[in-house]
């Protein structure tokens, strides 16, 4: 069985996860902003806003991809000939398994035309220039347990939790000790055996 695909997002929120490049290209400035984008809204919102801060420059073409695997995705040549500046847009980040991105490339005309090929270069040249300068992560699917356990059988439990490369993400010392747990989707049958362990110790699985 071929090994299940990996994606890739930029680190950071909206705000912090923002990176540029710029190319020029007989005389036509090209800008690419990039962002981190959660969903459809938030890669929209940044498109929107990016598109305003140049709303006189003579282009902004975007592109989004969201979704854990990449499922949800759109592109427009805002103006430029069709299929020149959109698509080729998407296609580097598609190549590159990018993921929760979204990506405007602003152009300023410098009066030479470039034609077809020219054009396409320019845009994935912009956005593939953006992608090299960014801080890239590699998205991992995983699920949240919310578990219940004894003092006395604590500390051995989170040394069994190290092993089946789970993490807590947050603890509650009250009567007992609560653990969120997260879990990596692949390592789900390890951590379901040692909850079946501890569940004799006193473990609940809330």
């Amino acid at each position: 069985m071929a090994p299940e695909k990996q994606f890739y997002s930029i680190a950071g929120s909206a705000e912090k996860g923002t990176y540029t490049a710029q190319l020029k290209i007989k005389r036509s400035l090209f800008i690419c902003h990039l962002s981190h984008a959660v969903s459809i809204a938030a890669a929209k919102d940044f498109i929107s806003k990016i598109s305003k801060e140049n709303k006189t420059a003579t282009h902004n073409c975007w592109a989004y991809i969201v979704g854990d695997a990449g499922q949800v995705y759109h592109s427009s040549d805002a103006g430029e000939p069709s299929g020149t500046a959109g698509r080729p847009m998407l296609n580097v980040l598609a190549s590159r398994n990018m993921t929760r991105v979204a990506v405007v490339v602003t152009r300023h005309y410098g009066g030479v035309k470039l034609g077809i090929r020219g054009l396409i270069q320019a845009y994935s040249g912009a956005v593939a220039a953006a992608l090299d300068a960014a801080k890239k992560v590699r998205l991992i699917k995983a699920f949240q347990v919310r578990v219940q356990i004894p003092y006395e059988c604590n500390d051995a439990f989170l040394n069994q939790i190290s092993r089946v490369d789970a993490k807590i993400s947050e603890t509650d010392y009250g009567e007992q000790v609560i653990h969120e747990i997260l879990i990596k989707t692949d390592c789900a049958q390890d951590f379901q055996k040692l909850l079946s362990q501890y569940g004799n110790q006193g473990l609940v699985v809330l």
